[in-house]
């Protein structure tokens, strides 16, 4: 089956790993078919292993002994990539606007960051659920400065949460 695993926090804050580096702790870890996209930590690879939980823990263990840092993963399949990125429920390509998925390792986290839903300004931003992500629309360059982007810094949802703009789902559902 074909995967991707989303990093969260590479080649930001301190954490800089090289993407051919990346490739080869994947390949290392017995993966086939590895394939990093961009430089903030998605990789592509192929797996007959069905247990995703020790899967996910197995690429956080293995990130961890090579890179010396506190791993954290969200591992989906890529159709459930592609479910994510045709159901993106606002004008995707939005003039002036970033178009965002927040991918959760738990659906706790969603539940919860859901509940801000009301306290945004729909001028400047907001957010929509969906099946195990959630979605975000925030007016270009308030991305850190916005109250849901604030709120997603806290450190309590870094290690189940990462988001990606939807530009880089794509990407990643067609192997580019």
């Amino acid at each position: 089956m074909r995967f991707v695993a989303f990093l969260r926090g590479i080649n930001v804050a301190g954490i800089n790993i090289k993407m051919e580096d990346l490739r080869k702790t994947f390949a290392d870890l017995g993966f086939e078919n590895v394939k990093t996209i961009l430089a903030s930590g998605n990789v592509l690879f192929d797996s007959a292993r069905t247990d995703r939980a020790k899967l996910k823990r197995d690429i956080e263990k293995g990130l961890n002994e090579a890179f010396g840092y506190e791993a954290w993963v969200v591992l989906l399949d890529i159709p459930t990539v592609q479910r994510v990125i045709d159901a993106y429920p606002f004008e995707p390509e939005r003039e002036g606007w970033q178009p965002y998925v927040l991918l959760s390792s738990d659906p706790a986290p969603i539940a919860e960051l859901l509940e801000f839903a009301d306290d945004l300004d729909p001028a400047l931003e907001r957010i929509a659920g969906g099946d195990g992500v959630l979605y975000w629309e925030v007016e270009r360059g308030q991305t850190l400065k916005s109250t849901f982007g604030k709120t997603l810094g806290k450190k309590r949802y870094k290690s189940t949460t990462t988001n990606r703009n939807l530009r880089t789902l794509l990407k990643v559902a067609a192997g580019k």
